[in-house]
């Protein structure tokens, strides 16, 4: 899924700090908002004085990912054989303690009802509050970089539940909408919202909703008031294939757990499905909204003519290959994944012809609107409670079908960010084991997508399908990630630029470049393969008084890209030159970058010296493992270095 890779490495985090720490997209949020937010003179050797007027009212929102949230117990369970119980404002997502202790305590704080979506009778669990719950934070962290603590609003939420159940069960949406409302009572002004992998579809999920909260003439003018800038990272747009994976085989996230029981803890969550690969051709029903008012049943989805003539529904193959294989003489039954429940005559007879395995693919449109599930749930019954969660919480959702491409939100500045060229998987095959639910499948082969959009499978055999320009950031996939290019307009500046600290020479531009809405944007540029880069889409004059970018890291995969100081760096430039009162662009430029952090030093082994001699010196502190590390800022008093990226 979208942000499951986010928490794999919980357990090597534990082990390694022997005190266990919650290591997820947090703390890189944290890091963001530090970076971004008004600061005084510092490790960026930037005066808060050469702030626009406007910066100081900024505040920030983070929106975390997939189990990116502390989920604390807000009950006694007494576990049996144990000292280690639960009890109210315990951790538990996530204590690896008791993970390795009494696992089936764990689960039942962890495990919802599958049908009601109700917590277990003898345990619930509810997401903390504050940074805290994004985040072990040290005290002094906030300080050091002078950000004032009512600067940063965490709005962390119950990461299990779907977008209907997060306002029915903890009114999350109104509590939203009162922390953007707090937050400019108390700074004066909007705020920025950062939102991470499935923190976007949340956040998105928050603007369908304040449609119908808020008049209709109120609603962009409320947006305008309240939302300064909208930085979507990770964002799975049109879904992740390791959804299917959780769905049908289990993912542990890195816990000592096995895969049946992640599986089964997972199909509990409503929130499973948020992140399922969808048809970029394939809307819902414009009528929608009034035919759940008048008692009718609408459409889920209307398609376009593209989705006739696309190969994958705009994927590039097809995202799931169910593999059946003939049973042997006189063994009946083991057609069926589930084999307690006998398989039905007519499918078997479907499925296996002839005595040899059978293969039937399944397009992203076919998993967004129930055809996957309803045909799977022959061979697999246990899958009928997620096609219930798929029409309850997604297909019959009157506020918004998530399983549906997004469209630019109305927003006056919108950034896009993500990894690429990275190894990353976009399609399954898998086959039945003739064990007992919940390790009824296996993966067979995988499709993955590789550095330049070349395709590859594990198994080796050849892949036919469509081909990309790059591919994802280990975790979602190219064309997902790059969905958001469609909300740049006709014409479109393109740059270039090395992601280290650098002179402008390697920089490389383009503009007004041609742009069809529904394909790759097309330029010549060239790659040095030993540099990282960086490309920047902009368009900040489509729609007048709104910006959109895209922005375009190699190598940068989707949980690290929170920590990058390259992501950081321009961030934080990008929201300075937003608020300065001399900036004349209407982004920041790339003409060069000096170091503005520690992180941007780095130590140049032809000249035996730090690079940047003017801005970096040599200045080791203990415990530094190699020169560059030992390559700081020098302590600087020119406060005007701003004004040159204006």
């Amino acid at each position: 899924m979208g942000d499951m890779r986010e928490v794999r490495s919980v357990y090597e985090c534990w082990a390694r700090k022997g005190v266990f720490r919650v290591c997820t997209g947090g703390v890189f949020f944290l890091l963001l908002i530090v970076a971004l937010l008004p600061t005084t003179t510092g490790a960026t050797g930037v005066d808060k004085r050469i702030w626009g007027a406007g910066a100081s009212k900024l505040s920030g929102l983070i929106i975390p990912g997939f189990a990116s949230t502390r989920l604390r117990a807000w009950a006694m369970l007494d576990c049996p054989y144990s000292p280690l119980d639960f009890s109210p404002l315990d951790p538990v997502w996530i204590d690896v303690r008791k993970v390795l202790s009494v696992l089936n305590c764990w689960l039942k704080c962890m495990m919802l009802d599958p049908e009601t979506q109700e917590d277990h009778p003898e345990c619930k669990s509810r997401p903390d509050t504050g940074l805290s719950a994004i985040t072990e934070l040290d005290p002094g962290y906030i300080t050091e970089f002078g950000i004032e603590a009512d600067a940063i609003v965490a709005v962390p939420y119950d990461w299990r539940l779907s977008g209907p159940m997060l306002e029915k069960r903890d009114l999350y949406f109104h509590k939203l909408k009162i922390a953007f409302e707090t937050a400019r009572k108390l700074k004066g002004g909007p705020s920025i919202v950062f939102a991470h992998s499935l923190g976007n579809n949340v956040f998105r999920y928050f603007l369908e909703w304040l449609k119908m909260e808020v008049a209709p003439k109120s609603y962009i003018r409320w947006l305008d008031d309240h939302v300064h800038s909208y930085f979507a990272v990770g964002a799975p747009l049109l879904g992740a294939a390791e959804t299917l994976k959780g769905l049908l085989t289990g993912l542990t996230f890195g816990l000592p757990i096995a895969e049946g029981t992640a599986r089964q803890m997972g199909n509990s969550f409503g929130s499973s499905l948020w992140m399922l690969p969808i048809s970029p051709h394939c809307h819902a029903d414009p009528k929608r909204c009034q035919k759940f008012l008048n008692g009718e049943s609408p459409k889920h989805y209307v398609c376009d003519a593209e989705q006739q003539s696309s190969n994958h529904s705009g994927w590039p193959v097809d995202v799931v290959t169910i593999e059946t294989p003939a049973p042997p003489s006189g063994v009946p039954g083991i057609s069926s994944a589930y084999p307690e429940v006998p398989v039905q005559e007519e499918s078997a007879t479907a499925v296996v012809q002839c005595g040899v395995s059978s293969q039937k693919s399944y397009s992203a449109q076919e998993l967004a609107d129930g055809t996957f599930l309803r045909e799977i749930s022959e061979l697999d019954p246990t899958l009928n409670v997620t096609l219930h969660h798929l029409y309850k919480y997604y297909l019959e959702d009157p506020v918004l079908n998530p399983l549906t491409p997004w469209e630019r939100p109305p927003i006056k500045n919108v950034y896009c960010m993500y990894g690429i060229d990275l190894k990353t998987e976009v399609s399954y095959t898998f086959a039945p084991t003739a064990k007992p639910y919940p390790e009824n499948w296996q993966i067979t082969d995988i499709v993955y997508e590789t550095e330049g959009g070349a395709m590859s499978t594990r198994s080796g055999a050849k892949v036919e399908g469509t081909y990309r320009q790059a591919s994802g950031d280990l975790t979602v996939p190219y064309h997902s990630l790059s969905y958001c290019k469609n909300w740049l307009g006709p014409r479109v500046n393109i740059s270039r630029t090395p992601q280290r600290a650098h002179d402008g020479l390697d920089v490389q531009e383009e503009f007004e470049v041609e742009h069809e809405k529904g394909q790759d944007i097309s330029f010549n540029m060239n790659r040095d393969g030993r540099v990282k880069y960086i490309t920047f889409f902009e368009d900040g004059t489509s729609r007048p008084g709104k910006k959109t970018a895209v922005w375009e890291l190699d190598k940068v995969d989707h949980r690290n890209i929170l920590r990058s100081p390259v992501f950081l760096r321009e961030l934080w430039l990008e929201t300075v030159h937003s608020y300065h009162p001399y900036a004349k662009k209407s982004f920041v430029s790339k003409a060069k970058r000096e170091p503005l952090r520690d992180e941007d030093c780095y130590w140049d082994y032809g000249r035996a010296r730090c690079g940047f001699p003017e801005r970096c010196e040599y200045r080791y502190v203990f415990g530094d493992v190699h020169l560059g590390q030992s390559c700081r800022l020098r302590a600087s008093t020119d406060d005007d270095r701003i004004t040159t990226y204006l």
